[in-house]
């Protein structure tokens, strides 16, 4: 099971084991940017509100953040609104 926004492991799987040769354009820019977008969501969701599925495949893939602010919280902290 995955975190909301992210990709699931099996996904990720599947596109790792495919090889991009035999992957149609399409497809290639598919994987791209849900592994864009899939990043991004790492980065923006704090590791303590994490699944331990995701944080484990983040780990795995590294996407794994070690900040414990999500990057909401830290503009808020930056113009001082809380």
């Amino acid at each position: 099971m995955s975190d909301f926004g992210r990709q699931s492991l099996g996904d990720k799987a599947g596109a790792a084991m495919k090889p991009d040769s035999q992957k149609s354009y399409l497809e290639q820019a598919g994987d791209a940017i849900k592994g864009k977008t899939d990043s991004a969501a790492s980065t923006a969701q704090p590791e303590s509100q994490k699944s331990y599925t995701q944080q484990a495949g983040d780990m795995l893939s590294g996407n794994k953040n070690d900040n414990q602010e999500s990057l909401m919280d830290k503009a808020k902290n930056t113009f001082g609104s809380k």
